[in-house]
């Protein structure tokens, strides 16, 4: 009897993120030792609270100046090779990425965000069962904010990142169910 062959990504429902998108220090925006990093930490999490162990989350943030052009180099190769080089360690990108682990905990370690208002960080979530990624905030603080101000005060705690130790936000997304997290429609 022949063997049944194993199932290709056309056949399952992915995602495939381990062999070119998450890249080594993904989460590491700020330049090692800089006096003002904060670190974003927390779960993604399913309707049911379970972890969710293959999500890839993306990160977007405003410069601590308030600029969003960022500067490149969140992901350098090797010109000869094709492998990873790296980030520079010194220039800020205002870019993240991230793989959450068996657990579906992610960490990023970034510098303050200096846009105008309140200040957040923007993230992308790519994670199983998804067929369109879903975008939300990740807001340092409460106070006044168009979009927060337009939400039910339970709905809007989703977006508030809860300060813990100093300089240590923590953020968990929840796909579905109770406590779901408000996520952002794009037009």
């Amino acid at each position: 009897m022949a063997e049944r062959p194993l199932p290709t990504p056309a056949h399952t429902i992915g995602p495939f993120y381990g062999h070119a998108l998450p890249f080594p220090g993904g989460g590491d925006i700020a330049p090692p030792g800089h006096p003002d990093t904060v670190t974003l930490h927390g779960h993604v999490l399913d309707g049911a609270g379970a972890p969710v162990p293959d999500a890839l989350l993306d990160f977007w943030q405003a410069a601590p100046d308030g600029s969003l052009t960022g500067t490149p180099g969140s992901l350098r190769r090797d010109p000869s090779t094709g492998g990873f080089l790296g980030r520079n360690g010194v220039d800020f990108t205002g870019f993240g990425r991230v793989a959450t682990d068996a657990d579906g905990r992610y960490a990023l370690r970034t510098l303050p965000p200096g846009n105008t208002g309140l200040p957040y960080i923007a993230v992308c979530v790519f994670a199983r069962g998804l067929t369109h990624h879903l975008f939300t905030r990740a807001y340092l603080a409460d106070g006044t904010d168009p979009l927060l101000d337009a939400l039910p005060d339970e709905r809007r705690a989703t977006l508030i990142a809860a300060e813990g130790a100093p300089r240590t936000y923590r953020f968990d997304i929840r796909l579905q169910g109770e406590g779901e997290t408000v996520f952002l429609e794009f037009r």
